[in-house]
């Protein structure tokens, strides 16, 4: 048997419920006894399973061309550029200061990860660039 204290409009009231059986509830209401009829069957939640689709195969590893000599040097993040520290035909070597990049307001330097010669610029101080775009290019 449960009990229950309610207030509406100032007036106290406490409901006792004495059983319930399928769509019949009897309840007392300040000493007075109730019968109550539902109109629609109590429905019990469940707890919700999950279904969970196939895992996807994995994507196919990058497949590196050894015939390609060109490096490509891209913005790790979208930025502008400040300085630029080689010229096209500067022979650089691993881990030379490229160019300065600038993103939320703190600079970045962008510095080689092989040694080679500075093919083409693709960018020019004061641009603007988007994260993975081209900035240079080293054979």
């Amino acid at each position: 048997m449960k009990s229950y204290k309610f207030k509406v409009n100032e007036n106290g009231y406490t409901v006792n419920i004495k059983s319930h059986d399928d769509n019949v509830i009897n309840l007392e209401v300040n000493g007075t006894s109730y019968e109550v009829i539902m109109q629609k069957d109590i429905k019990k939640t469940k707890t919700p399973t999950l279904v969970r689709s196939a895992s996807k195969q994995p994507a196919a590893p990058l497949q590196v061309t050894p015939k390609s000599t060109k490096t490509k040097i891209v913005a790790p993040i979208p930025g502008t550029i400040l300085s630029l520290n080689v010229k096209v035909g500067d022979t650089i070597k691993e881990n030379d200061l490229l160019l300065v990049l600038e993103a939320m307001k703190m600079e970045n330097n962008i510095i080689a990860e092989k040694s080679g010669v500075v093919a083409s610029i693709q960018v020019a101080v004061g641009q603007q660039v988007l994260q993975d775009a081209l900035l240079i290019e080293l054979e």
